[in-house]
């Protein structure tokens, strides 16, 4: 199963104020004031921009790990920032290896994800995330379940094309994982609904589907995901049976990054990919 974040978005595809992010943004401002800093001296410092800083301030935005780092570093380095954007992580709905990316995720600027098991959470409707929850032992109680579905449904906001950059995204789907038929007939029917729905009101969104036959096929190693920061740095992340990890280093970015190109060149295009889910929705 997929884990996900349960940080809210707006309308406007920043996370919704929460006492959590509320305090943090009043933190952040104390000491910035305290340092005798301005906004714009701030942004200039974390070298974020100063839309950034006041939407931090103002609990509007959940705070990039480097814009945490490097604001501790100018405000004093005293530990405070550090222990507070880590509470932020801990959120209900989101497994414990997943918190960190979510962070990353969450103001990234480029985000491509190749998956094999199941539809990717960003784009799972509300049914179709309750019955991949339903299909993984052990059940998960009401208060779980319910948990695991607030968190994705806020999920599907990082999306948004009003997001300030908008995220691109790229999602590589395995046919297999289409025809499954997760949940019966009448959830993939509004599945595939919802995947061209996407496709059709999402300019920054591409969706690929990996055809069944493909002899040479570069993600048999399993599904992974690769961002990119503001900063321009990359991360990428792997998951497994109860684990995932985020991968930092270079070297093994690099490889991950070719594996995905060539798993791009493989999938059908964009655009053979929606008449495809336009065959699966009428033939279903």
């Amino acid at each position: 199963m997929v884990a996900d974040s349960t940080v809210g978005t707006g309308t406007g595809g920043e996370p919704e104020p929460s006492d959590g992010l509320r305090t943090f943004g009043a933190v952040v401002q104390a000491l910035r004031e305290h340092a005798g800093l301005s906004r714009a001296e701030l942004a200039e410092k974390v070298r974020f921009s100063k839309h950034t800083v006041a939407s931090v301030e103002l609990g509007r935005r959940m705070p990039d790990p480097a814009f945490v780092e490097r604001a501790e570093e100018s405000l004093g380095n005293t530990g405070v920032l550090r222990k507070a954007a880590d509470r932020l992580a801990r959120q209900p709905g989101l497994a414990a290896w997943f918190r960190q990316w979510a962070r990353l995720e969450a103001t990234a600027i480029s985000l491509y994800t190749y998956e094999c098991r199941v539809v990717p959470g960003l784009l799972q409707t509300k049914a179709y995330m309750r019955a991949v929850s339903l299909s993984v032992p052990p059940r998960p109680s009401e208060e779980e379940l319910n948990e695991r579905i607030a968190a994705r449904l806020a999920r599907r906001e990082l999306l948004s094309t009003r997001r300030k950059p908008p995220c691109a995204f790229n999602f590589i789907i395995e046919e297999a994982v289409l025809k499954r038929g997760t949940g019966g007939e009448e959830v993939m029917l509004e599945q595939l609904d919802h995947l061209l729905d996407v496709i059709e009101r999402n300019w920054n969104v591409e969706v690929q589907v990996m055809p069944l036959w493909q002899p040479a096929h570069a993600g048999l190693d399993g599904p992974v995901q690769l961002l990119e920061t503001p900063d321009n740095q990359w991360f990428a992340y792997s998951e497994g049976q109860k684990n995932g990890r985020l991968i930092s280093d270079r070297k093994e970015i690099s490889v991950l990054q070719q594996r995905y190109a060539k798993l791009r060149s493989q999938a059908l295009t964009p655009a053979d990919s929606r008449s495809l889910l336009e065959r699966m929705r009428g033939a279903q």
